[in-house]
């Protein structure tokens, strides 16, 4: 996910685009203690993403300053 899609969603599509992103790095968390995980990147991409939209969720609640 690039930050230019991330930034062009509302804050309520923000927040469940996060939910997403956790329950993924959930689900790929037990899949790779049972051994069972064959795209390794993916669990660094997934970190990325939540940490691209925890930002771009920080900076939208900031207030605009002149």
């Amino acid at each position: 996910m690039k930050s230019k899609e991330v930034r062009g969603l509302t804050e309520d599509q923000l927040d469940d685009q996060l939910v997403k992103l956790k329950k993924e790095q959930f689900n790929l968390r037990f899949q790779r203690a049972s051994g069972q995980l064959e795209n390794t990147a993916r669990v660094r991409e997934v970190r990325r993403d939540i940490a691209r939209v925890k930002t771009i969720q920080a900076q939208k609640r900031q207030p605009k300053t002149a």
